[in-house]
């Protein structure tokens, strides 16, 4: 399993804990219990291979943190989706932000471009094309606004 089948599965899994309310550790051991995990392979390509130990801790890692500090994160996406309401973002969309500015923010080991290039891509599986051109907008802006040496890069 590629870390972008990984990030789109962190990315799933956050928005499920954020849309049901479940503590995602909680969350991510129900899903990925092995036979209700398997069962899902016939539904979609992207079960088709279990995480392995690596990848499961990459999982389990950002869903707790975007979880953990979602009010902060929240808070930059409200900051740069300038006129915007976090009620009236795609639900799809707001998940992929905050991943995205979660490993930003603190996940030292994944560089700054690669989260925000795989952000937009995986977006585009599931949002419309203004959707995706407001995440790369609201991603951009974060990092000229927080990180402006390195958006210069």
């Amino acid at each position: 399993m590629k870390r972008t089948v990984a990030r789109e599965l962190a990315i799933q899994m956050s928005f499920a804990a954020a849309s049901s309310g479940v503590q995602p550790g909680e969350l991510l051991d129900a899903f990925f219990d092995r036979e209700h995990y398997g069962s899902l392979e016939a539904e979609q390509e992207l079960f088709a291979e279990y995480p392995d130990e690596r990848q499961m801790e990459y999982i389990r890692r950002l869903t707790e943190l975007t979880a953990e500090n979602r009010s902060e994160i929240d808070g930059f996406i409200e900051r740069y989706a300038r006129g915007w309401k976090l009620e009236r973002i795609s639900r799809t969309a707001l998940a992929v932000m905050r991943c995205a500015i979660c490993e930003i923010l603190y996940m030292e080991d994944i560089p700054n471009a690669a989260a925000i290039n795989e952000a937009v891509e995986l977006d585009k599986k599931y949002d419309e094309p203004d959707t995706v051109a407001f995440v790369n907008g609201v991603l951009g802006g974060f990092m000229r606004g927080e990180f402006p040496e390195q958006a210069q890069e």
